[in-house]
């Protein structure tokens, strides 16, 4: 009978996490088009983490990275390539790993409570700007064309603010509902 459990289990797993990677690459594919586009990943990554909690939130995080990393193409625009992680917008998909830690973390933490996630969410999306901003500069002065941090957070940062805001709050929201539905 244990060995049962543990096999429904995986498979429930396997599952979520299948599931929660085509979320992402779908969330992913909606998208504005600027110098670094606005998209849904965010959404996605913290909807996941905040549903599936730490380990199954984080897991889908890294398969969809390592999928998108190989070839498949679930990034931004279609787009797939160990080019695009090494690009200037690679350390804002490193940084949805950290972003899904932070929130299936505390989500596995406080089930249910909906203030605990939203700040776990903001949390979250801050460090996610840290890498993504951090490899951006990297990205550019390599070039030869560095940037002050402020331009930067003008280019990178500031303008995702109000989009990073209504995606954290459509992800609590949906996952104070749904929450109650995982296994």
């Amino acid at each position: 009978m244990k060995d049962e459990n543990k096999k429904k289990l995986r498979t429930i797993d396997i599952a979520y996490t299948g599931l929660s990677v085509a979320l992402i690459a779908v969330c992913s594919w909606i998208s504005i088009p600027l110098s670094v586009p606005i998209t849904l990943q965010t959404l996605g990554v913290c909807l996941v983490a905040g549903l599936f909690g730490l380990k199954r939130g984080t897991v889908a995080t890294v398969a969809y990275i390592l999928l998108g990393t190989i070839g498949v193409p679930v990034f931004a625009g279609f787009s797939s390539g160990i080019g695009i992680i090494t690009g200037p917008t690679g350390g804002y998909i490193v940084g949805f790993i950290f972003t899904a830690l932070i929130v299936g973390f505390v989500s596995d933490k406080q089930s249910g409570k909906l203030a605990g996630i939203v700040i776990a969410m903001i949390v979250g999306i801050l460090v996610c700007y840290a890498f993504g901003t951090a490899w951006f500069a990297y990205v550019f002065a390599n070039k030869g064309e560095p940037m002050t941090l402020y331009s930067i957070l003008l280019v990178c940062v500031f303008p995702f603010i109000p989009f990073d805001a209504a995606k954290i709050v459509i992800a609590a929201i949906l996952t104070n509902k749904l929450r109650k539905f995982v296994k």
